[in-house]
């Protein structure tokens, strides 16, 4: 049976985390290993995984994708879940993980997303969240469209194998944002990648900050400038929120 690693990779959440450690408490079957991968938090992110007793690391570059890559290198897992620290995963995901990464024809996969909060689900969100994995590549790159790849995002739970992740050489560290969709591009060498109909619940966090419709503009506009070849410049338009 396939060892599964859950990876978080953190920097100041003291706020999101409670819930997500709470969520990964209730996994059955649970995970075989999880790793709190920090960038440098000043809050009290660590103490409070350390006090969960997750395996808690200081990753020597910050970012979520030095901090995935360095998770990763460390991991004992086979198959690797990069969790947000702001998203839950439903109680059976260990063997839903499993179970998808079972086919060798799929090399990537994630949850579906459903962005929520303290008002309920914001649902023009969530399927505009699903529809641009769809989009996007059909619109950018119709060849791996039609090949079966679909454009997953971080806060999507996003799930692979380790020696496939380490044979493309991981997440490049030069994208500071859409970072886990360019693994997407990186990935569909090996398979398909595709969500599979199960919810991760994500906040929304940043749609409560930036206003519904701002939001959704900054994610069609980084996704696209993303695909048009467009890296370091990506988180200058993309605020932090915490």
């Amino acid at each position: 049976m396939s060892k599964v690693t859950i990876l978080v990779p953190t920097l100041n959440e003291e706020q999101a985390l409670p819930q997500t450690i709470g969520c990964l408490g209730t996994l059955h079957p649970p995970a075989d290993e999880i790793l709190l991968v920090d960038g440098g938090s000043e809050d009290a992110t660590r103490q409070l995984g350390i006090e969960a007793g997750l395996t808690v690391l200081s990753s020597p570059k910050r970012g979520r994708g030095p901090q995935i890559n360095f998770g990763v290198l460390q991991a004992s897992g086979d198959i690797i879940c990069v969790l947000h620290a702001d998203s839950t995963l439903p109680v059976d995901a260990i063997a839903e993980i499993r179970k998808a990464m079972a086919n060798p024809r799929l090399s990537l996969a994630s949850f579906t997303p459903r962005i929520a909060g303290p008002n309920g689900t914001r649902w023009g969100s969530t399927v505009h969240n699903w529809l641009k994995t769809w989009y996007i590549p059909l619109l950018m790159r119709p060849w791996l469209f039609f090949k079966g790849v679909r454009l997953l995002f971080g806060d999507h739970a996003m799930f692979f194998r380790r020696d496939q992740f380490l044979e493309v050489d991981g997440c490049d560290e030069e994208v500071v944002v859409m970072e886990e969709a360019d693994l997407c591009i990186k990935l569909a060498r090996f398979g398909r990648t595709q969500m599979i109909p199960r919810w991760v619940w994500t906040s929304d966090r940043r749609i409560a900050a930036w206003g519904r419709w701002r939001a959704n503009w900054i994610y069609v506009k980084v996704g696209m400038m993303w695909a048009l070849g467009a890296r370091k410049r990506l988180a200058d338009h993309y605020p932090d929120i915490r």
